[in-house]
């Protein structure tokens, strides 16, 4: 298992996990949100095959409508 920080909460996944399965995990709708991994903006068309590491420090940001 390796250790990541989402959005500020540490959480674990097997080695080997993608931005995709993190997506996945924390049940958000990948059209609607921006991902953020160390950083660097990560592609939609990228996440299942973008590999998190040990350490790795990720930002999910959900889109809202309104005005």
């Amino acid at each position: 298992m390796i250790g990541v920080t989402v959005n500020g909460i540490t959480r674990s996944f097997p080695e080997g996990s993608t931005v995709q399965t993190v997506v996945e995990s924390e049940g958000y709708d990948p059209k609607r949100i921006a991902v953020e991994v160390n950083m660097d903006i990560i592609p939609r068309g990228t996440y299942p095959g973008t590999e998190i590491h040990n350490g790795d420090r990720i930002e999910i940001v959900s889109f809202v409508g309104g005005g």
